[in-house]
């Protein structure tokens, strides 16, 4: 008890240094944990939907079965499909 008197001083200024580092970590980790909370928030805003997905693939579809009617013969019924994959591809980028 007699130390506890002597050094009563150095005791609470240690202490309350030691809470002071502590709350100073816990202010960097909380700035760490917003900065990833932000980073996953701007990731999943950037992320397509079911339906904006669907209408890409079709697109892209499209695009594809135009380009291998573009590579072989060309008979009426291809330019009439070529066409068609154009109004379709004008429709859904819209």
């Amino acid at each position: 008890m007699n130390f506890v008197n002597q050094h009563f001083n150095k005791l609470v200024i240690s202490i309350l240094l030691l809470i002071f580092i502590q709350e100073c970590s816990n202010s960097s980790k909380l700035n760490t944990l917003e900065k990833k909370s932000k980073a996953q928030s701007a990731r999943l805003d950037s992320l397509c939907t079911k339906s904006e997905l669907r209408s890409s693939l079709e697109i892209e579809g499209l695009k594809s079965e135009k380009r291998m009617i573009q590579s072989t013969d060309r008979t009426l019924l291809d330019v009439n499909r070529q066409a068609e994959i154009d109004r379709l591809l004008k429709k859904l980028e819209k």
